[in-house]
């Protein structure tokens, strides 16, 4: 008789990895028995984020070496769906700040026969510098990048 897992898919670009994304992951990784993350390739992350640092292939190496991670995708350049019939999440965590629109993902997901739930993780509490734009601001001595 086989065991019933519950498969949690976390994504995000994951530029310079910081305690937002660490608390991120891990809260996801409470929701279920395995955590999948897709990074986002560097086509889209270059649509979502001005100036990302790391390639695809770096971005993805630093979260699969998380122990809260048990696997790692670099999501479709065209189709950020194409990866979710494969993985069958049964649980898709967003992040407080993911623009992402739940009601259209749902309908989505439900166009591709996929029943995931969609749960949204809190912010990071008393957290100054978890965010990436904070973390470059920082470091460009107070100017925005």
């Amino acid at each position: 008789m086989a065991t019933e897992i519950t498969r949690v898919l976390a994504t995000g670009v994951f530029n310079i990895l910081h305690p937002g994304h660490i608390f991120f992951l891990e809260e996801a990784r409470k929701l279920g028995d395995e955590l999948v993350v897709i990074v986002a390739s560097d086509k889209i992350a270059s649509r979502k984020k001005a100036g990302f640092v790391l390639p695809q292939e770096q971005r993805a190496r630093v979260i699969e070496s998380l122990r809260c991670v048990d696997r790692v995708y670099i999501g479709d350049e065209e189709n950020q769906l194409k990866l979710l019939p494969k993985i069958k999440p049964d649980i898709i965590a967003l992040g407080y700040d993911q623009n992402v629109n739940a009601e259209e993902l749902q309908q989505d997901l439900t166009d591709i026969g996929l029943k995931a739930r969609i749960v949204r993780i809190a912010k990071m509490p008393l957290s100054k510098f978890a965010s990436t734009r904070e973390i470059i601001r920082m470091l460009c001595g107070g100017q925005s990048p």
